[in-house]
């Protein structure tokens, strides 16, 4: 056993006992090896990215307030970085495990990440942030319980499903990559995958008369993606963590990143009916199929499966604003949900967000506010605290669109703890966007078509806006969000559109506290891997 092997199991049977004696929330522990492998999702052999030999990786179970001990050795010939989609990671930026967060894992190493999902539930899920290596898999779903005396807004479902969809390529993820970096866009994606198996590969069984959950969310890299479940409807209940208005639909857009929890009950005649998975927003429509196998089935699907929307954005925009936050549900904790009255408080600040796609130096990039990220040679959040010079800037992206050329720039938005502030996502492109901010959930307070002003505001819902961490915005549109900053540390803000992200569609906000206190932000882990000019400094003594 090696010497970072040991101190790994030192510090976790530490945690461990440490918690017996305190009390705290129980702890959950897992060892992941990182590996390649061959896959076939769609006939054609590829180059995957396995966790412990699976492809999906292994589902995360977990309940509010649970500490997630998670080993990860990289067996890859090259660096390797998980990050957490929606685990808010509560001052504890450290683990968000992104470049401008943490230093790769490197080949033959390994890194122990511990969070908490504190004060969390909901229907998450983990990816590969390094290089292009979500092209090639290494995702899994996460699940946060509600603890067992936090009452749920529905009864029990008979059973809960994992649905992780999304757009692949049957070019290998090294291949993709080489097409970004010779400054090319990506081609179409080659079909779609649900559970990371092509049509039919999938079986869900159900039992007559009973309700099930399904958690849905899409991996993909470059599509929005529509499900529907044939001769059945769906109760929507859960996005991103909170509680939903319970309507009802019967085919649902999942946009890059985004995740959803819906009840569907088996109230048909007992036969096997298509769970159906299609692009949107495309005029090449791409279609995969799982099936919702009745136990007592006595039948196939009846072919055709059931033809979803496709282009249309007034359908899909009226849907979204239809997404509501349950007002009288108990959240993590027990209190209903709508006593923070998100829309009585004044915001301090204004911050607009556009999107835009220049040539820089002859080669295809995607940029914010005119600003195309690029990384530096030391994370961002262990130069702040160490304090390294000339690594970044703050203030270096501007808070409004400049409409200008666009340009190369490691740009880092300064914020202070405790501000209120509007977001404005502007979109001047014809395609849609997809958002997420780490560390952060937001209300979606408005969208719509057409440029933002300020007389928008009037059309905001301050009252039971959804509350989530990833949004689209609509060709030609603008999407608002409120945002408290009430977490410290350095959040990466990024397209989801994985090919822009890699491209630049990305940037850092440092939410800072000048108090320097372990209340607001926790120190750097003891087990921080340290690289770039960060390389050979101390981090806190075992």
């Amino acid at each position: 056993m090696g010497k970072t092997t040991i101190l790994a199991s030192f510090a976790c049977l530490s945690l461990l006992l440490s918690s017996l004696v305190r009390g705290e929330d129980p702890y959950r522990f897992f060892t992941w090896n990182i590996t390649y492998g061959d896959i076939w999702p769609l006939g054609v052999k590829q180059q995957g990215i396995l966790i412990n030999g699976q492809f999906p990786g292994p589902q995360i179970e977990s309940v509010t307030n649970d500490n997630l001990i998670i080993n990860v050795y990289n067996s890859l010939p090259e660096p390797f970085l998980l990050s957490w989609n929606g685990v808010l990671q509560r001052r504890n930026s450290w683990q968000d495990g992104v470049y401008g967060t943490n230093c790769p894992i490197p080949p033959g190493k390994n890194f122990t990440y511990v969070l908490q999902v504190k004060d969390q539930i909901g229907s998450y899920f983990y990816f590969p942030s390094l290089a292009f290596h979500k092209a090639a898999g290494g995702f899994g779903g996460i699940r946060i319980l509600s603890r067992p005396l936090i009452p749920v807004p529905f009864p029990p479902p008979a059973a809960d499903y994992t649905l992780l969809i999304g757009d692949w390529y049957k070019t290998n993820h090294t291949d993709l990559k080489y097409i970004l970096d010779s400054g090319k866009d990506l081609p179409f994606p080659d079909g779609v995958l649900i559970n990371a198996r092509g049509w039919n590969g999938n079986t869900f069984t159900v039992d007559q008369g009973k309700t099930y959950r399904f958690r849905i969310s899409n991996v993909g890299l470059a599509t929005s993606l529509n499900i529907r479940f044939q001769g059945h409807t769906m109760q929507l209940v859960e996005v991103e963590g909170s509680h939903t208005l319970q309507n009802t639909y019967s085919s649902l857009d999942v946009h890059l990143g985004q995740s959803y929890s819906v009840l569907v009950t088996a109230d048909q005649p007992p036969r096997d009916y298509y769970i159906v998975v299609s692009t949107r927003f495309t005029s090449t429509v791409l279609t995969t199929t799982s099936i919702l196998h009745y136990s007592n089935s006595f039948g196939k699907p009846v072919d055709p499966p059931p033809a979803g929307p496709t282009t249309e954005i007034d359908l899909s925009i009226n849907q979204a604003r239809s997404i509501r936050w349950n007002l009288t549900a108990s959240g993590p904790r027990p209190n209903p949900q709508g006593s923070y009255h998100y829309g009585l408080v004044n915001t301090t600040r204004t911050i607009r967000l556009a999107n835009s796609a220049p040539i820089i130096n002859g080669k295809q990039r995607y940029a914010v506010n005119s600003i195309s990220f690029i990384p530096a040679d030391t994370p961002l959040k262990l130069a702040d605290f160490y304090k390294i010079p000339g690594v970044f800037s703050l203030g270096s992206i501007p808070d409004n669109p400049t409409f200008g050329g666009g340009y190369l720039q490691t740009s880092v938005m300064a914020a202070d703890f405790r501000a209120y502030i509007e977001i404005v996502f502007e979109n001047y492109e014809d395609i849609v966007q997809s958002w997420h901010i780490d560390g952060y959930s937001f209300w979606v307070v408005g969208m719509d078509g057409g440029q933002w002003t300020a007389a928008s505001r009037e059309s905001y819902n301050l009252r039971d806006a959804v509350n989530r961490c990833t949004v689209q915005v609509y060709p030609k549109g603008w999407t608002a969000v409120y945002m408290p900053l009430d977490n410290v540390g350095m959040w990466n803000v990024r397209s989801e559109n994985w090919a822009r992200q890699y491209l630049g569609q990305q940037f850092y906000i440092r939410v800072y506290s000048p108090a320097n206190s372990w209340r607001d932000e926790y120190p750097i882990p003891r087990n921080a891997l340290l690289c770039g000019q960060a390389a050979g400094r101390r981090t806190r003594p075992l």
